[in-house]
């Protein structure tokens, strides 16, 4: 059982014992952490808060804890309940709110939750601000309010409906343009908020035929809900069978967007944000882009067809949108298929993602297939260590670094080794106790050689 600390919020196994998993008292601890750093560092307060959820089966216990939580410190709590987590930074803002708590472990197994936290523009905390929460509960530094300056739940279904309007009013979704293609979609919202919203988003952009599959928001996951080629097969079968345009799988919250072509075949969750690059950069010629140290060069060539720059961030959606935001980037995100597109907020968002890839696709007159055949073909070779309390990964990172000091190091985050056709990066998982160790290059024989190259170098050092 596990609890994790992060910049990417707090997160853990429920059950179990106090400060070792998320239990109902670390949920306290956290919250009331939270809720107090928001008191602190605002002047002008508002005491409004919004929590949102995925459909986890603990969703539920969690919210109502860290709501009741907020109460006792004096805040208003917005509750917009089942939503995604770009639906809650979009209603953090539109609520005037001082910050905001998602409700979800993303693509973590069933037995995970976790709290993700928000500012005042609905944008992830960021790495001081996230210390001085955990220093908060490790202190347990709060003063709750008195009786008769207890705060109040508010509900607010509203805000599903909010973020599709949103959308579709974007100047580069085209609507119109998506609903003469006529096609048929197939989704995988893997029984969580986006067998909500998907099908709603869909018909508001114009497609009349959508074949669901998992889209009931029980929180019984059919498959591991991280969406990764091993884990996509049902709805790759769907396609296969079916006369289907294009296919998208979604994980439990909702940020991430994967994509199915036509024949069955992955176009790969790097491509995702490489396909709607391309569109938007041929709007904004000139326009440049960001993505992480882990995602694939694709990005960096497409952004040089139209004359733009590429730069990369250190791993984490904080770490990105800072990054978009010195640069003055038109579109960004990550390679795990994370979508964010300032024009309509600085935040992952699977929705903005679904809505321009339509939108691109209706336009470019060629199936999900022979688009995909368009942009230069790279494969990334994904894969991870199991951590043990013992080892220091710090001193193991420095280790490979010196063992690859021959090539091109970069340390910004964890380490990325730059070979001469291709790079392995390994860095130490914000949200799981893992190593992950990404490598890429044009063939995936060779990607996968220069993985096991890495990973073969890291279980000497640790053995």
């Amino acid at each position: 059982m596990t609890l994790i600390k992060s910049i990417s919020g707090i997160r853990g196994t429920i059950g179990g014992s106090p400060t070792n998993n998320l239990t109902p008292i670390d949920i306290v601890t956290f919250a009331a952490a939270y809720g107090t750093w928001i008191l602190q560092n605002n002047k002008h307060c508002n005491k409004r808060i919004v929590i949102g959820r995925d459909a986890r089966i603990s969703g539920a216990m969690v919210s109502s804890l860290i709501s009741q939580t907020l109460v006792g410190l004096g805040f208003t709590v917005i509750d917009i309940d089942l939503a995604t987590t770009p639906t809650v930074e979009i209603a953090v803002p539109g609520e005037q709110a001082d910050g905001g708590i998602i409700v979800t472990a993303s693509h973590n197994p069933k037995q995970w939750n976790a709290l993700k936290l928000l500012n005042s523009k609905g944008e992830f905390l960021n790495a001081q601000a996230g210390q001085e929460v955990l220093v908060l509960a490790e202190q347990q530094a709060f003063s709750f309010a008195e009786i008769d300056a207890l705060g109040t739940i508010e509900h607010n279904n509203t805000y599903n409906q909010k973020h599709i309007d949103a959308v579709c009013a974007l100047p580069l979704v085209d609507c119109e343009a998506i609903k003469h293609a006529n096609f048929t979609v197939a989704i995988d919202c893997v029984n969580s908020v986006g067998g909500i919203v998907l099908p709603q988003l869909l018909k508001a952009l114009g497609v009349a035929h959508i074949l669901p599959l998992y889209c009931e928001p029980n929180g019984i996951f059919p498959h591991n809900p991280e969406p990764l080629p091993e884990h996509v097969g049902d709805i790759v079968e769907l396609i296969k069978t079916h006369k289907v345009d294009v296919g998208f799988v979604v994980d439990p919250d909702v940020d991430r967007l994967a994509i199915i072509s036509n024949d069955g075949s992955l176009f790969n969750e790097e491509y995702t944000l490489v396909a709607i690059a391309d569109y938007i950069l041929s709007q904004h010629k000139g326009g440049n882009t960001v993505s992480n140290l882990s995602s694939t060069r694709a990005l960096a060539d497409v952004t040089a067809w139209y004359g733009g720059t590429y730069t990369a961030a250190a791993v984490g959606e904080v770490n990105v949108v800072e990054k978009m935001k010195a640069t003055n980037a038109v579109i960004g995100g990550e390679g795990n298929g994370g979508v964010i597109y300032p024009e309509l907020h600085y935040g992952r968002d699977a929705l903005v993602g679904i809505a321009l890839f339509l939108t691109h696709l209706a336009k470019s007159g060629k199936t999900c297939k022979e688009l995909r055949e368009t942009y230069p073909n790279y494969v990334v070779s994904k894969n991870k260590i199991e951590l043990t309390p013992t080892i220091n990964v710090d001193a193991l990172l420095e280790k490979i670094a010196h063992q690859f000091s021959h090539e091109k190091i970069n340390t910004v985050d964890g380490v990325k080794i730059d070979f001469s056709e291709g790079w392995v990066h390994l860095r130490k998982s914000n949200t799981e106790p893992i190593i992950r160790i990404y490598a890429e290059h044009k063939s995936e024989e060779q990607a996968h050689l220069l993985a096991q190259n890495v990973i073969d170098a890291i279980r000497k050092n640790i053995d």
